[in-house]
């Protein structure tokens, strides 16, 4: 097995990151996958990512949820983890949100596929789950992309979960 490099990576092992409220997709780094002839998922749960709303100002809670088949970059843990810290002050939709990290993600490290869900805590009553997904132009990934959106929520969760 070939040992990963981490060259250019910044925040891992960082004694001293500085913790900062603007979004800024800058601060996302990548490594190489060792692994490129394989197709496998990578998952990522954030149970504690925060938002505002932009027009009370009000802050929303939500798990997110990122799956991504990488290519040849995968996006490192750390950085990706002070990216979402970020939104913390960031006034975005519940929508907008799972698009630009979706966005972000794939300008920086063209996936083979990605998928960002959301399931934000109720305000008002209402719960808001957005889910977007993204599958490499001709390729299999694009249709599997297609076939994700249109059954990602056959099943849909139970209420009393929250």
């Amino acid at each position: 097995m070939k040992k990963s490099d981490t060259t250019g990576l910044t925040q891992l092992g960082n004694q001293h990151t500085t913790y900062t409220f603007e979004y800024d997709p800058e601060v996302l780094e990548t490594f190489e996958n060792q692994h490129q002839e394989n197709n496998y998922f990578v998952k990522f749960n954030i149970p504690e990512f925060t938002s505002l709303c932009p027009m009370t100002g009000q802050p929303d809670f939500a798990t997110i949820y990122i799956s991504y088949i990488p290519d040849k970059r995968m996006v490192e843990s750390k950085s990706l983890k002070l990216y979402l810290f970020r939104f913390r002050n960031h006034g975005a939709y519940h929508e907008d949100c799972v698009n630009i990290i979706m966005k972000d993600l794939i300008a920086l490290m063209d996936p083979r596929y990605i998928e960002v869900w959301a399931k934000f805590t109720p305000r008002g009553g209402i719960s808001i789950d957005p889910y977007c997904n993204y599958g490499k132009p001709d390729t299999m990934f694009e249709e599997m992309a297609c076939k994700r959106l249109m059954q990602h929520d056959l099943y849909p969760e139970k209420v009393d979960n929250r």
